[in-house]
């Protein structure tokens, strides 16, 4: 997948020792994503805006806050997450992903 004439934000957003790095960019149409990495492990995420979570490589099982049933992703799929919710991710080889904020 790749973006064209989009801002990219230098710094990264670093979360879980390291664990998850993310880089975020805004498109020319000012829609707001970010990309990055997942390690081997289970993370907990809040949100405040809906995400649409793509996963580009690799493989993971997600579970929704509210929902005890896990989905299992893996590249080429996606989820969706609620507005002012989270989720858990839980990785057992690297997974890359992208993730489109929604307004």
């Amino acid at each position: 997948m790749e973006f064209n004439n989009v801002t990219a934000h230098a710094l990264a957003n670093i979360y879980f020792d390291g664990k998850v790095i993310s880089h975020a960019i805004t498109t020319a149409e000012g829609e707001k994503k970010s990309y990055g990495v997942i390690l081997p492990g289970s993370y907990h995420f809040g949100t405040e805006a809906a995400e649409r979570m793509d996963i580009i490589a690799g493989s993971c099982s997600v579970e929704l806050d509210g929902n005890s049933q896990k989905q299992i992703i893996s590249t080429g799929s996606h989820f969706d997450v609620p507005a002012n919710s989270g989720f858990t991710i839980e990785v057992e080889e690297t997974a890359q992903y992208i993730c489109t904020y929604i307004n």
